[in-house]
Formats: C-alpha cells, structure tokens, sequence
C-alpha cells in the first residue's frame, strides 16, 4: 500500500508513517504547490491513496466526475496533536475493519465513513 500525502497534511504524521514503514509520497517535499487535479494524476502515477484534509477532492471526484485516484483518506478533524492523523491511519490499517482501496474514506471524530467507487 502506497499513500501520497497532500501539502496539508501533517508533517510529523508523515514521519510516523514512515517510521512504521509506508511508503508516503509527499506532495510538499516531492511537488510543492501543484494543484488538486495534479495531485489525482500523481496518485495515478504512482497508485497510491491520497491522504488530506482538502475536502475539495470529494468534489472532484463525485460532482465533477474527475479521474479517480485509486483511493482518498479525507480526515475532517484535525486531532489534538500533528501525529494524530498518523496514529489513527495506522490503527485503521492495523484494526483490518476498512478497506482503504477504491474508497473515499471519510474520518471524522466519532466516525469513519466510506464511499466505494
């Protein structure tokens, strides 16, 4: 499994991925600035499940009917420190109750949707 980490998303989850051994991506480090549809056509390129905080993906995807990356985790919540988004990622993958592939994975604080395509 390979993610591809948006520019929003928290560098000291980033490195907590890392360190449990993913494969990230990072949009930051590797194409700083590109825009959204760019970042799809990355995710495409390198098969990897975009992680983000930018809700304009679902918007993309469904409304606009965009290409579709080959999965999205969209966290809506921020969490009470930068490696939460890494922590909970990591639980989810661990806990095997999501699959995380051809979804458009929605985690709020309460809850976890998920939106096949």
């Amino acid at each position: 499994m390979r993610f591809l980490a948006n520019e929003n998303f928290p560098f000291p989850s980033l490195m907590l991925l890392r360190e449990a051994g993913l494969e990230i991506i990072s949009i930051s480090e590797s194409f700083p600035g590109i825009s959204d549809p760019e970042v799809i056509e990355k995710a495409l390129h390198f098969k990897a499940i975009i992680l983000t905080f930018d809700k304009d993906y679902g918007e993309l995807i469904f409304k606009y009917q965009r290409q579709t990356p080959p999965s999205v985790v969209f966290f809506r919540f921020k969490g009470g420190h930068p490696k939460s988004a890494g922590q909970f990622l990591l639980a989810l993958i661990e806990s095997k109750e999501f699959l995380l592939e051809n979804n458009f994975t929605v985690i709020e604080k309460e809850s976890i949707r998920q939106r096949k395509y």
